[in-house]
């Protein structure tokens, strides 16, 4: 039994809200200059991943078929956005990375200019088609590394199941959380956390196309 002063766990992004879990075990977030535990990552399994991608699938066709200019310009609201809480990022970035604060700075500002449009995203040239995106995450750069994936592919009319490195979660959690103020429909933005059993369940999962950043 957890006591009230343990470091929290960070819960899913699933359906377009925060999604809390019993895992079967969890792995400690740690500053890894201090050693000090900050948070907590659910480490998830297979039941966690396919609940992540009915969701995505479920989003997916009303998605699609938006208009590409108003996909666009949800992820532009989600920039702004981002923009507006540069600080904030950055330091989950560096208290979770161990980055200097102009690496950590750079990359958020980099994040920021790729969901505006001012940057294009690594994965443009290979996504040609809708679909149910996997995306697994490290953390050499736990905000942009995704992004590089998700933006081209959600600017596609794909969905998204990202499933950051545990040892570097917070950043793009903080990300899904923006894309629920802005107006994202549930499903097409989502989070999973965990370690390869997570990474096997969206490989195994029916529809998935899986990235590694």
């Amino acid at each position: 039994m957890f006591h009230t002063d343990d470091p929290l766990a960070i819960p899913l992004w699933i359906n377009g809200h925060a999604y809390l879990t019993m895992a079967p075990a969890f792995q400690d977030v740690r500053n890894p200059v201090s050693r000090e535990v900050l948070r907590r990552t659910p480490l998830c399994g297979s039941a966690e991943a396919l609940k992540a991608v009915d969701a995505a699938q479920a989003a997916l066709s009303a998605w699609a078929a938006q208009e590409a200019a108003t996909r666009a310009a949800l992820l532009a609201s989600v920039g702004e956005a981002l923009s507006g809480y540069a600080a904030h990022f950055a330091r989950l970035i560096m208290e979770e990375s161990g980055k200097e604060a102009a690496s950590a700075d750079g990359e958020v500002a980099r994040a920021v200019a790729l969901l505006q449009g001012a940057e294009a995203g690594d994965a443009a040239d290979q996504i040609d088609r809708p679909g149910v995106i996997g995306i697994v995450g490290d953390s050499r750069a736990p905000l942009l590394g995704s992004l590089q994936i998700a933006v081209p592919a959600l600017l596609a009319g794909s969905v998204v199941v990202i499933k950051p490195n545990p040892e570097t979660p917070s950043a793009i959690f903080a990300l899904a959380e923006l894309t629920g103020r802005c107006g994202f429909p549930g499903g097409v933005f989502s989070i999973l956390h965990g370690g390869e059993a997570a990474v096997e369940g969206l490989r195994d999962a029916d529809g998935v196309r899986l990235f590694f950043s």
